[in-house]
């Protein structure tokens, strides 16, 4: 026998050292590994093999497969040991622990790992019953040295870690194993702390003697390691046990956040501690930690954290950020934090319960009989009396260091923090917080500034980001958020101090304009005195312009309008005004405080003249050498940025331009006629503003007057006999753009093409702004008057007509005839007649398909760069855009016009006549705004009376294509799928692999967009009235809202068009079929939407009626096959899981066909089955939220659930359940005779008056 063991050993040492071995070639590698797995499989030899491969005189590599050997045996053959050869392993084991082990520093941590998982794999399956003494050993193993206590503490946090956190055990070992850690807590508590306490005064006795350093560090790592099984317990025990004695385990951890060996650890611990949730009395004591000493500790720990976190390896070289020291800052921020989070829950929990205990003590007062057990009854439990601590001040300097911290991340920390303080009801009127609020809008000054990139070295926080981010594209992605988090919190610190926060914005914006620009260095603009966007100038008047904006949000919300700085605000703005720059971005920032400042100019009428002058100027920016060139992206910032200031005046302040619109509509109008510099989206921004202002005229045959005036010329273009034809002919209309011309990409586009692009793309995108913005007068008097009331309905509703109805009429046949065309460019013949200079034009552009993929654009310094740089990128971006902004014209008609959009003559067939036309043809990512900007504009737009004559006959036959349509592009992707599963060998081209990404994602979010178009028309989700009107419930309301509350199903129902639409039969059978089908499709989100608010409404509205059995055969087999697909997502599994038991339990009893699908899912119990079937036919079993009904129905399908590709070849792991563990029998309570609590004498009649 033993020399079978030593000549099988060998065999295994060999093969471990060629698997290991770099140079091994890949046959023997594999041939090597087959042996050493199918040993562990099937030879007899394992234990003994194994305990000789892991004597310590063996190699880690091989000692580490020997004990791998160890824990297969004990996780796959365990059940199968006699209980001899399972006492010999465990006494192997724990011979191991004791002498098969190194010095704690020459150990690897892996062969501690292993060894660590041996035992707590016989823990699993044996203790408590099998070895109650399990405790008893692991704390007699810690007296033989600094080894086995790391060893014991490496199996407590593996044990804690199975069970609780990963929960790797079956339910009845669980709740075993964790009620006997739970009994045993306080034992295994003091073990703990007893052993921390005892290595942290041996390392720190050792570490202040000369000579003793490497047991100084043995010390540390015992003490280390008991720190990380604190850590895995802190987490999930009972709070008493770290919050009592005085809270010694927070006194503990807070002692050694200064000892630099254990302050991470000891930090972490802290964290997870004061991170915990429960009730507030059980969390009170944390308050203790708001003392002078511990706050002391925490401040000293991080300022020498601070300090030594950053140092120079020499007096030239560059700074270095230590990597520890800096985590250990971010887990002391944390700590923080968490703190400031248990303050202020605390806090409002005492101002909550002493509201209480008021209302409480007044109704005892109004009653005859006293009820002081009644008032105590009712605050009992939650009177937790916790004032606002004395020493706050220092706690929020503390935060505060790390807020002004050069670590961007250590800032972002502090965010949620400083919100919930400045925003909470009680800390918020502190004079401390008072005082902060005013010094944190002060240190925004600099968090503001976009600073810190990887790449570069003009900032402290450089050396952090490096540490924190991969590269500045990162860096960008992370800042956005951050300083919109940052922004909210400067306005909620600046309600707090509006005119001190107005203040200190005030006298920044007046240092930005008087100081010189500063271009920085190496700009790509430097040389022409131009800034790039980090610039110091820009990045200084980019994080002013945010900081102004947060504090005149908050002032004029926060001050009555006596109260505003209108004259200090009007010296602002005159200076704003008065300010002159060539430079695209810091006029941009000049645009924005201008926007800011204008709800003050409000006050003063006679700025407004200059403003506009400023803004127009704006509109008409260039930087161009007499305007030659392509036009950079600064360009189009600004003039963007210029029309979005203008239109947003208009549209909050119309009554203040109406005084001086004449002057405002004859500069709209020369430089819309004059100005040839104007592109499409300054033109169009132009004539909304227009359209804005004269919404106010309120006079319909004014209104009417002008919108002839000026639209006028548009029409006339529009329906002339030369336009007539273009929008009529794919050939023609290619033609007239330039599209089937040759032009390289050193050559201009011909310039009539060009010209007729441009008529194309204002006609369009002005009617788009006119029926998107001109509107009847809300109030129904004023549209009396105004002459827009025509009649009323039967139902004594007004009927409205609109100034552009007329002018509607006249453009709507050839932007009906323009839809049709462009869907036939996409027919075989017209994408012929594409040049090769265009043979793209139609397809979708590079930029939409790295969106569409997920890939980053490049965020960075690309101002200066064209907007579109080819000839056939401005094609593709013209018929992309012409195309979306046609359909978002005809959406926005239906909202415009109304009842006079609808009843406009054979509207469906029209619609359905051209923009439903070719949809075979039309590619998906042209389908998608048909189906967002049209479609589902017009469904949310459409009048209940037109349901039958326009909604029905479009959405009908639409729903019955996209199920076919969507159906075969499924198939096709799941063909893809199992056709490149078989050949892993092909290698195909990275164009290839992309565009089958696209065409994957587009069909994946055009079948969201279908189903959500479905979910808007048909489905209508009720919020419950008391979750409706929250601010509203008082506490008496509150209190029977928790009593009558139960939980059930989605309150989903069908709406008015979703009645409509199920009448007709063909239409009902296609949304049922598209509903159930789409749950296979691979798409979860898609699976869970549907899945949970359209499947059941759907289902329901028919099974009233007689369903054919294969029908209902059909709906429940769909739902099973979804579980196969995507029963690995848990979202989906359990909204799967409820529409299964929802079908089978309403309509089981009616169709006993569904028993005979339930007996086809793999490994059913049919004895269960039958039980379960009994249980419906009984309404007395039957029980809304029945939580066990749901476990059996469970586990009655679990064998159509499918699995995930990572788990379908795992071997599974049996652990047999032990006897159960003795339990006290409850004891009777006869509630009639229990004794009385005082609430029937508060509620009973008799004491009502």
């Amino acid at each position: 026998m033993a020399d079978q063991v030593a000549s099988v050993c060998d065999q295994l040492v060999k093969a471990v050292n060629v698997t290991m071995n770099a140079e091994t070639s890949q046959v023997y590698r594999l041939e090597a590994l087959k042996f050493c797995e199918e040993f562990k499989e099937s030879s007899t030899l394992c234990v003994p093999c194994g305990l000789q491969l892991a004597d310590k005189a063996q190699p880690a590599v091989v000692r580490h497969f020997g004990l791998q050997i160890l824990e297969h045996v004990i996780k796959f053959r365990w059940n199968d040991m006699q209980q001899e050869e399972k006492v010999h392993l465990k006494e192997c084991a724990m011979q191991l622990l004791s002498n098969g082990t190194r010095s704690i520093l020459e150990e690897e941590s892996h062969i501690k790992d292993v060894l660590s998982r041996i035992i707590v794999e016989m823990i699993k399956r044996e203790w408590p019953q099998h070895w109650p003494d399990m405790l008893t050993e692991m704390e007699a193993l810690t007296g033989q040295g600094e080894a086995q206590t790391e060893l014991v503490m490496l199996i407590l946090l593996r044990l804690a870690e199975d069970v609780i956190t990963f929960q790797t055990l079956p339910p009845q070992r669980r709740r075993d194993i964790q009620q006997t850690l739970t009994q045993n807590m306080d034992s295994i508590f003091s073990f703990m702390m007893a052993i921390l306490r005892i290595y942290v005064e041996d390392h720190r006795k050792a570490k202040g003697a000369p000579g003793h350093e490497l047991q100084a560090r043995a010390y540390s790592r015992v003490a280390v390691a008991t720190l990380n099984t604190l850590a895995g317990y802190i987490d999930w025990v009972s709070l008493s046990h770290i919050t009592t004695k005085n809270c010694q385990v927070l006194e503990m951890l807070c002692l050694l956040l200064s000892e630099p060996e254990l302050q991470l650890e000891a930090a972490e611990c802290l964290l997870i501690a004061i991170s915990r949730k429960g009730k507030l009395e059980d969390r009170k004591p944390f308050m203790l930690l708001f003392d002078d000493v511990a706050i002391d500790y925490i401040l000293s720990a991080a300022q020498s954290a601070d300090a030594l976190a950053i140092c120079k390896k020499s007096p030239e070289s560059q700074t270095v950020v230590i990597e520890r020291r800096y985590v250990f800052l971010k887990r002391l921020c944390q700590v923080l934090c968490a703190l400031g989070g248990q303050l202020c829950a605390l806090v409002a929990s005492s101002t909550h319960c002493t509201s209480l205990l008021i209302f409480a003590r007044a109704m005892a007062k109004c009653r005859a009989n006293p009820v002081s057990n009644n008032v105590a009854f009712l605050t009992q439990g939650s009177d937790v009396e916790v004032e606002v601590p004395a020493n706050i001040g220092k706690y929020m300097e503390a935060l505060f260091a790390f807020t002004t911290h050069a670590s961007q991340v250590l800032k972002s920390f502090t965010l949620s923090t400083w919100g919930s303080l400045f925003r909470h009801e009680t800390l918020s009127k502190e004079a401390v917080v008072h005082d902060m609020a005013v010094k944190y809008v002060r240190a925004s000054m600099v968090n503001l500034l976009k600073a810190g990139f990887p790449s570069r070295n003009d900032s402290p926080s450089c050396e952090y980001s490096r540490l924190d981010f991969d590269s500045d594209e990162d860096f960008y992605l992370f800042f956005n958020p951050f300083r919109a988090h940052l922004g909210d919190l400067v306005r909620a610190a600046s309600r707090i101090a509006p005119v001190q926060a107005f203040q200190i914005a005030a006298e920044w914006l007046q240092y930005q304009l008087t100081r010189p620009i500063d271009t920085g260095d190496g700009t790509s603009k430097a040389s022409e005195g131009l800034c790039s966007v980090l610039s110091p100038s820009v990045v200084q008047w980019d994080a002013m312009t945010v900081l102004m904006e947060c504090t005149v949000a908050s002032i004029l919300k926060s001050l009555e309008d006596e109260q505003l700085p209108i004259d200090q605000s009007m010296e602002l703005l005159q200076a704003v005004l008065s300010y002159n720059t060539k430079d695209s971005l810091i006029l941009s920032c000049v645009l924005t405080n201008i926007s800011t400042l204008f709800p003050f100019a409000v006050k003063r009428p006679h700025f407004l003249p200059r403003i506009l002058y400023k803004l127009f100027n704006a509109i008409t920016f260039d930087v161009r050498l007499d305007n030659k060139g392509p036009q950079p992206r600064s360009v189009k910032n600004v003039r963007r940025h210029a029309c979005s200031s203008l239109i947003k005046i208009c549209r909050d302040h119309p009554e203040c331009i109406v005084p001086c619109f004449d002057m405002f509509y004859n500069h709209v109008q020369k430089l819309i006629t004059t100005d040839t510099t104007l592109g499409q989206m300054e033109r169009f921004s132009l004539v909304e503003a227009l359209l804005l202002i004269i919404n106010q005229f309120k006079d319909y045959d004014k209104q009417k007057a002008f919108l002839d005036q000026m639209l006028g010329p548009l029409i006339t273009d529009w329906t002339s006999e030369e336009m007539s034809q273009v929008v009529r002919d794919p050939a023609m209309l290619l033609t007239f753009v330039g599209a089937d011309q040759v032009v390289s990409d050193q050559d201009k586009t011909p310039e009539a093409a060009c010209v007729n692009r441009g008529r194309l793309s204002f006609c369009v995108l002005a009617f788009l702004g006119v029926f998107k913005r001109v509107r009847c007068p809300p109030d129904l008097e004023e549209a009396k008057s105004g002459g827009f009331v025509v009649g009323y309905t039967p139902t004594g509703d007004a009927l409205y007509r609109n100034p552009c109805t007329p002018h509607f009429q006249l453009f709507l046949p050839n932007l009906l005839a323009l839809m049709r065309t462009h869907n036939n460019l996409y027919m075989p013949e017209n994408m012929a007649r594409l040049s090769v200079t265009f043979s793209k034009a139609l397809d979708l552009m590079d930029l939409d398909k790295r969106l569409v993929i997920g890939l980053s654009q490049p965020v960075l310094d690309n101002h200066d760069t064209p907007v579109l740089r080819s000839n056939l990128e401005r094609m593709q971006s013209f018929f992309s855009n012409l195309y979306e902004n046609c359909l978002h014209l005809l959406g926005n008609v239906g909202a415009s016009l109304q009842r006079e959009f609808f009843t406009y003559e054979r509207l469906s067939e029209e619609i359905a006549g051209s923009v439903f036309v070719s949809l075979d043809h039309v590619p998906d990512y042209r389908l998608r705004p048909i189906i967002r900007a049209f479609v589902k504009n017009l469904v949310l737009s459409c009048p209940p009376e037109y349901y039958d004559t326009v909604l029905c006959p479009l959405l009908g036959p639409l729903f019955t294509y996209m199920l076919q349509r969507l159906n075969v592009k499924w198939q096709v992707i799941n063909q893809r799928t199992l056709a490149s599963g078989e050949e892993e060998e092909v290698v195909y081209q990275e164009s290839q692999v992309t565009e089958e990404l696209v065409e994957e994602h587009l069909v994946r979010v055009v079948t969201r967009d279908v189903l959500d178009l479905i979910a808007a028309s048909c489905v209508s989700r009720k919020i419950p009235e008391q979750a409706a009107n929250k601010e509203e419930v008082d506490e008496e309301d509150m209190m029977e809202a928790v009593q009558t509350f139960q939980p059930t199903q989605s309150p989903t129902e069908l709406t008015e068009l979703g009645k409509c639409l199920l009448k007709h039969e063909n239409v009902c059978m296609t949304l049922l079929a598209l509903s159930f089908t789409s749950l296979s499709w691979k798409d979860a989100n898609s699976c869970h939407r549907t899945g949970s608010i359209i499947c059941w409404p759907f289902l329901l509205q028919v099974v009233r009626g007689n369903l054919l059995p294969e029908a209902v055969t059909w709906f429940f087999t769909s739902v099973l096959k979804a579980l196969q697909v995507h029963g690995e997502h848990q979202v989906c599994h359990n909204t799967l899981t409820n529409l299964a038991m929802l079908v089978y339990d309403n309509l089981r009893p009616r169709y006993a066909e569904l028993r005979a699908v339930m007996t086809q899912i793999p490994n059913i119990n049919v004895g269960t089955l039958d039980q379960y079937d009994r249980a419906l036919s009984d309404p007395n079993s039957q029980k809304a939220g029945d939580k066990r009904k749901k476990d059996k129905f469970k586990k009655l399908i679990a064998g159509a659930l499918g699995t995930a590709l990572c788990q379908q070849f795992r071997k599974e792991v049996h652990i047999r359940n032990l006897p159960s563990l003795f339990k006290k029998p409850k004891p009777d309570k006869d509630l009639l005779t229990k004794e009385q609590l005082g609430l029937e004498a508060l509620f009973s009649p008799d004491s009502r008056e």
